[in-house]
């Protein structure tokens, strides 16, 4: 195997024996060949487009495909061998795209054997770290990001064809000749079309759940039997909230899923009772103490212990080997029954903090809009004199405790502009308001990163400058494919010196590095006193 997607790959390289996330090399070789076979689906589609003759269910087969390779997503084998067969099939059945088709078009995934032969040759490729190579896994990671949000859209019933050409477009691109420069276009391309896709999102959560509202959410415990719902899809939640209503069973959001107990839709629910824990690293602790039974939507898994693993379910894109999984029926309804009949059988939850504090949440771009005159006044006034981006992603790494500390060390005129778990770095810190504004603006979930760009476009209209000129710094968290593509989002909007950390992406090469430094201002994170005497001058 060969895998270097996430912020944790093995010594800053790779993971070449065993992913960092737990993922064996026969998994991660079940990922690489389903990759190669959506290369081949798209070119054939692609090709078939052109002449009218494309086949409509591509799109939404490649967001599924892609979103189950995301990091701590899918580690069950057998899911992804029918995924890939569903590919093979798919392509297949796709008329050819020349004579001189790319062999993701022709190959035949023929057993066990023909599957790790393709890993390895797919590997030992992908450990080249030439620029040409380098960009192509920026594209295909900042697809991998476009298909996870695009997924949660169309859960909601939203969708777009220029999303799902493009992720096309850019999958048959990786398996041509392309130049530096042709590949460069491509990946600022994705990022205009992450842009897309993040208010495609937006739109399909706030008219199905309305818009979030500023929502204090307890973090403290009932005494009722509860079950922990965590990932991102609000649709999986609406459903386990109106199936457990009347059942003395209490709900609990964790990591991602806390930004739901401010949307009108959801809260209206009495036992929506609060949020459990913190972010995804942290679940062996908390799932362990909460009791009762845990419901995974989507990303972050990690490979729980066999203490409690009889109580984790999956469902979506998420799997794991000797889990649980709940599907859809071909209505998109879900039965959640037996979590909750295995909820009815447990203690409550054990509390995690006493007292336990409430955070703030549903800063999202409506909410915040809507105190648009009181914030513009107050950075006239020089109340606020500067705004910091710290969205993006948790990782269990202790030098991320830089993020608490830099934001402990925030002037007290400085508001946090935040979506992400990167927040519960240090959204459980007493940081206070200004002026009645919460110094951490919550946007959401990773998925809400749009609501950030709104705000700050709104704010450049406001004092009539360009988004680079505003008093905002950027200092981005990241460790997966979704925080890739916002980061490529930012780029394509034209924010310039974005700072981030904790590394920098191993599949950058010194070439590709170098151009993002020089047209982009991108940096690596250093030290809290450094990097505040740069981002937030006196």
């Amino acid at each position: 195997m060969f895998c270097y997607q996430c912020e944790e790959t093995a010594r800053g390289t790779g993971c070449t024996v065993k992913g960092v996330c737990g993922k064996e090399a026969a998994t991660a070789g079940l990922m690489d060949v389903l990759i190669y076979l959506c290369k081949g689906i798209s070119e054939r589609n692609s090709a078939a487009a052109a002449q009218g003759k494309a086949n409509k269910a591509v799109g939404s087969f490649i967001a599924e495909a892609l979103f189950a390779t995301l990091t701590n997503t899918n580690f069950d084998d057998a899911r992804l061998r029918s995924l890939i067969a569903e590919a093979a099939a798919l392509r297949d059945a796709l008329p050819s795209a020349g004579p001189n088709e790319p062999d993701a078009c022709t190959w035949k995934p023929a057993g066990d054997a023909a599957i790790a032969a393709k890993a390895g040759h797919i590997a030992k490729d992908a450990a080249n770290n030439d620029d040409v190579h380098s960009l192509r896994a920026l594209l295909i990671f900042g697809l991998k990001g476009v298909a996870a949000y695009y997924h949660h859209a169309q859960v909601l019933g939203y969708s777009d064809p220029r999303i799902e050409d493009f992720m096309q477009k850019g999958l048959a691109a990786t398996l041509h000749d392309k130049s530096g420069g042709d590949l460069t276009a491509l990946v600022l391309e994705c990022g205009g079309i992450g842009v897309a896709t993040l208010a495609l999102l937006d739109t399909a959560n706030t008219k199905t759940y309305c818009n979030p509202e500023i929502t204090s959410v307890k973090t403290s415990v009932g005494k009722r039997p509860g079950i922990l719902i965590t990932g991102h899809d609000l649709k999986d939640l609406e459903q386990l909230l109106e199936q457990s209503k009347d059942s003395g069973v209490d709900i609990y959001t964790h990591g991602e899923m806390l930004p739901a107990n401010a949307y009108p839709a959801l809260k209206k629910y009495a036992h929506l009772y609060g949020n459990y824990g913190s972010s995804w690293w942290h679940q062996k602790e908390e799932f362990e103490a909460f009791n009762g039974p845990v419901l995974v939507t989507t990303n972050c898994i990690v490979p729980p212990k066999d203490s409690y693993k009889d109580r984790v379910y999956t469902t979506g894109p998420v799997g794991y080997p000797g889990v649980k999984h709940i599907s859809a029926g071909k209505d998109g309804k879900k039965d959640f029954s037996a979590v909750i009949a295995h909820a009815k059988k447990r203690q409550p939850p054990q509390d995690l903090q006493a007292p336990g504090r409430e955070l703030i949440t549903g800063c999202a771009h409506h909410a915040v809009l809507a105190l648009a005159g009181t914030v513009v006044e107050a950075v006239k006034k020089g109340d606020i004199k500067r705004f910091v981006v710290m969205a993006g992603c948790d990782g269990r790494q202790a030098e991320r405790a830089y993020y608490t500390e830099f934001a402990r060390a925030l002037p007290k005129n400085t508001i946090i502009l935040t979506a992400g778990c990167a927040k519960y770095r240090y959204n459980g810190l007493d940081l206070g308001t200004i002026g009645g504004i919460p110094r951490v603006i919550d946007a959401g979930q990773c998925n809400d990163c749009y609501s950030l760009v709104v705000v700050a476009l709104a704010l450049a209209k406001a004092f009539g400058v360009g988004i680079n000129e505003l008093p905002i710094s950027y200092n981005i968290a990241w460790y997966e494919q979704k925080a890739v593509l916002v980061l490529l989002a930012l780029l394509q909007l034209g924010v310039k010196d974005i700072t981030l950390g904790p590394k920098l992406p191993a599949f950058v090469s010194p070439g590709v590095l170098n151009v993002l430094v020089e047209n982009f201002g991108i940096k690596k994170n250093s030290t809290v006193e450094a990097d505040l005497a740069r981002m937030v001058p006196a």
